[in-house]
């Protein structure tokens, strides 16, 4: 399928726009299979259309920064490999990743490192709502929208996306085969460098799914029974 980028208007809600932003679309495209780039376009759109149902004229948001963390939210699946390490989880990977491109890119050469930062964090942090909900609302706001894409308008916040508003987005850049491609990407990673995976949700995929995955010795039960055996209760 050819690169598609998105509608200027979701809904009647103005979708960011740019140079910037049209080569982060064209890095992810270029990085990413059709269904994990369709799942960050999903997840960028909903984010658009969260964040102007919760926000107020009055809230800080920066709302390049979260379109740039949303687009990029997940080069540590890229399929070419160029962005994945051996040894970071994949969130780190495509934090570290996002950093870069905005590093080298002639049209954020004069972004402060706050504004880098919040990229870095938004995408370090997406898969831990426990604590990103408690950041900023760039960081917030990402998670927020890529969260949609797992859990539909009725998992969202009340009021944030409408079934209209996510069925238009989804027309846009379709579902299909979304979850299977998730289930192999985790798959792929418990695999391959299973050291960044025992402490979080990718783990649960290869307890389900991978033969011989195991979290025996690396759960924090262990590290507490550890810590007793050698320096004492």
């Amino acid at each position: 399928m050819a690169l598609v980028f998105p509608p200027h208007q979701i809904a009647n809600i103005s979708v960011p726009s740019g140079p910037l932003i049209d080569s982060a679309i064209e890095l992810a495209y270029e990085h990413l299979t059709l269904q994990a780039f369709n799942h960050v376009m999903r997840s960028f759109l909903f984010g658009v259309v969260i964040a102007a149902h919760l926000l107020t004229p009055s809230d800080k948001f920066d709302a390049q920064v979260h379109a740039l963390s949303a687009i990029l939210h997940d080069l540590g699946w890229d399929k070419v490999g160029s962005f994945v390490s051996k040894d970071k989880r994949f969130e780190v990977d495509g934090a570290i990743a996002a950093r870069d491109f905005l590093s080298k890119s002639k049209h954020a050469k004069h972004w402060p490192h706050h504004r880098v930062q919040l990229v870095w964090d938004s995408i370090a942090l997406h898969t831990n709502p426990s604590i990103s909900m408690y950041k900023e609302n760039e960081v917030r706001l990402c998670g927020l929208g890529i969260a949609a894409d797992f859990l539909g308008p009725d998992g969202s916040p009340p009021g944030s996306l409408s079934h209209d508003e996510y069925d238009a987005i989804v027309k846009q850049y379709p579902r299909t085969g979304f979850v299977q491609m998730v289930k192999d990407v985790f798959i792929g990673l418990c695999q391959t460098k299973p050291d960044t995976t025992y402490d979080n949700g990718v783990g649960d995929i290869g307890e389900a799914y991978v033969k011989g995955y195991s979290r025996d010795g690396h759960r924090f039960t262990d590290f507490l029974n550890h810590t007793e055996e050698t320096l004492g209760p």
